[in-house]
C-alpha cells in the first residue's frame, strides 16, 4: 500500500514503472557461440596454413622495387592517337557492360517467375538450381569458355557478363517477387483478372523500384568486370591494358588505368543518383 494513501481509501492499482531504457539484449545462444568459435578457428588456421612473409613485404628492398615500378607509369601517355584509342576502348567497355546487363535483366525476369514459386514447386527448385549454377561461375571463367566458342572480342565478354549477371539478378528478382504483399494481386484475381494481368498491374509495379535498384547496382559491378574481362581477350580497356603491360609500355598502361578509374567513378555516381531518385 502507498505510504501517502489515507486510511480507509481504496487501494490503487500499482502502475508499471518505465525506466526509459531499451530492453536487455538476448543472451547469446550456444549455437551462436559455436559458429563464432568455428569462424575464429578458420581465420586462425588460414593465417597458420599460408606462408605469409610480412617481413619481406615491408622491407626496404620491396619498397624500392615498388617505387621503381610505379615511377615507370609517370608521366602517362596523353598523346592524341593514344587518347583516341582509349576513347574507343572506353565506349566498348561501356557498351559491353550495358548490353550484358540488359540481357541479364530480361533473362533474370523470365527465370525469376518460376523461381519465385509461380509455376509450382518443381519449377521453383529446378530454376533456382540453374540460377545458382549461373552465378556461381565467375565472369572470367564464362569469358574463357565463350572465347573458345566465339573467338576474341567484346561478344564473348558481353555474353560472359550476361550469363553471370542473369544468375545474380534472377535470384534477387525471385526473392523480390516472393516477398511482395499479395493483397493487390489477389484482389485482381478475385475480380476476374487473368494471371498475367494481375502480375503486370499489381505485382510488377510493387517490385519494380527494388528490381531497378538491383539492376543499377549490378551495372556498376559489370563496369568493373568488363574492364577485367579484357585481360583474357574480351575487348575494351582491359585488353588495351594487357597489351601495353605485356610490352612494358608503362605510360600507355597508366593512361588506360586512369580511364578505367574515371569510367567507374562516373558510372558509380550516375547509378547512385538514379537509385536515390527511385527510392524517394
Amino acid at each position: 500500500m502507498n505510504h501517502h494513501q489515507q486510511p480507509g481509501t481504496p487501494a490503487l492499482p500499482e502502475q508499471p514503472v518505465h525506466s526509459g531504457l531499451p530492453p536487455a539484449p538476448p543472451v547469446m545462444r550456444v549455437r551462436t557461440m559455436l559458429i563464432l568459435l568455428m569462424l575464429t578457428i578458420v581465420v586462425v588456421a588460414s593465417f597458420i596454413s599460408l606462408s605469409l612473409d610480412w617481413r619481406s613485404l615491408f622491407s626496404e628492398d620491396a619498397a624500392a622495387k615498388i617505387r621503381e615500378f610505379l615511377l615507370g607509369f609517370v608521366p602517362p601517355d596523353i598523346s592524341a592517337p593514344m587518347l583516341q584509342k582509349i576513347a574507343i576502348a572506353t565506349l566498348e567497355t561501356l557498351a559491353m557492360s550495358a548490353l550484358g546487363t540488359l540481357i541479364a535483366v530480361l533473362g533474370g525476369i523470365l527465370l525469376a517467375l518460376p523461381a519465385s514459386g509461380r509455376a509450382g514447386s518443381m519449377a521453383k527448385h529446378s530454376t533456382r538450381l540453374l540460377l545458382n549454377i549461373l552465378r556461381s561461375i565467375p565472369e572470367l571463367v564464362w569469358a574463357s569458355v565463350l572465347l573458345i566458342a566465339a573467338g576474341l572480342g567484346p561478344f564473348a565478354g558481353t555474353m560472359a557478363l550476361a550469363m553471370h549477371t542473369t544468375g545474380v539478378l534472377g535470384r534477387l528478382f525471385a526473392e523480390t517477387l516472393e516477398n511482395l504483399p499479395p493483397d493487390a494481386e489477389t484482389t485482381l484475381r478475385l475480380n476476374g483478372s487473368s494471371v498475367a494481368a494481375a502480375f503486370l498491374y499489381a505485382a510488377l509495379p510493387q517490385g519494380l523500384p527494388q528490381m531497378l535498384s538491383y539492376t543499377l547496382y549490378r551495372w556498376e559491378n559489370n563496369i568493373r568486370a568488363a574492364s577485367i574481362l579484357g585481360i583474357v581477350g574480351a575487348g575494351g580497356l582491359g585488353q588495351m591494358l594487357k597489351f601495353h603491360l605485356s610490352l612494358f609500355q608503362m605510360p600507355a598502361a597508366a593512361s588506360v588505368m586512369i580511364a578505367m578509374l574515371i569510367l567507374v567513378a562516373l558510372v558509380d555516381a550516375a547509378s547512385f543518383a538514379i537509385r536515390r531518385a527511385l527510392t524517394r
